[in-house]
């Protein structure tokens, strides 16, 4: 475990998580505001949220495997792909970058565009209980895109696109219900600068369940992870620097595959 902390490539990877997260939220978070001369539309904030999760997961790909997102940190934590103490720093990093995404962006507005600051809210008509439902479905259906398009049995791309387009088909309907959170640090930043956490538990409750159940779908019933116990021991433990592709090349080869890959 310390081998991995104590690397500089392990703390590259963790501002990488920072940056992309506060770029996330500041132009997500952005299109959101209610400025006079033009109010958001739905398509416009799906959009906008659609274009800013591709650009970034795009730029942090490559150095962290651009989590973004406490739910989908946990789904790759329980789905072995990276260690707990990863997992641990990449969740403080993802919050931080949310405050400071939300912080920055608080800063260069009028103060009369601010309003609510586009915190997630359960409308009137839903309930508590539907409103986890709802962020859990979507986030459930984001996450096991984030496990497809970064498996690399099928595919070694860029992940960017198709995660974007999760993200957009989120927003498009989770928007009518809880303004579409999927990520607790999306949620959490703005929440910190305006100090409101009416029914905040929502969008920590909601995306972590969805994306546990997505990791469970994923690794047990859609694309079975042969890996032994003791590999996913060592996973977690951050000491398993290399790993094969499959049971059979373990046997057969003694060059496996890097756990940066692991986390791509």
């Amino acid at each position: 475990m310390w081998k991995e902390v104590l690397s500089v490539t392990f703390y590259r990877a963790v501002f990488s998580e920072f940056l992309a997260t506060s770029i996330y939220v500041f132009f997500g978070l952005g299109s959101v505001l209610p400025w006079p001369s033009a109010l958001p539309t739905i398509l416009q904030i799906s959009i906008t949220f659609n274009l800013a999760a591709a650009t970034v997961v795009h730029i942090a790909w490559h150095v962290s495997g651009a989590l973004l997102n406490p739910a989908v940190t946990l789904a790759f934590l329980l789905g072995s792909r990276i260690s707990f103490a990863r997992a641990a720093c990449y969740m403080v990093a993802q919050l931080a970058g949310g405050i400071a995404g939300a912080a920055t962006l608080y800063g260069v507005t009028p103060e009369e565009v601010h309003r609510s600051f586009g915190i997630n809210t359960v409308r009137s008509n839903i309930t508590s209980g539907q409103a986890v439902a709802v962020e859990l479905i979507l986030t459930f259906q984001l996450v096991l895109c984030y496990f497809a398009s970064t498996d690399r049995h099928r595919n070694s791309n860029s992940p960017a696109t198709f995660i974007g387009m999760s993200v957009a088909l989120g927003h498009l309907i989770g928007i009518y219900f809880t303004g579409c959170s999927m990520n607790p640090a999306r949620s959490f930043g703005p929440a910190v600068i305006v100090k409101r956490f009416s029914a905040h538990w929502i969008f920590w409750v909601g995306p972590m369940a969805g994306g546990m159940l997505a990791a469970l779908i994923y690794n047990v019933v859609l694309s079975p992870d042969l890996k032994s116990l003791s590999q996913r021991l060592a996973i977690l433990k951050g000491t398993l620097d290399m790993e094969a592709e499959d049971p059979e090349e373990a046997k057969q080869s003694a060059q496996p595959v890097s756990l940066t890959n692991v986390v791509q």
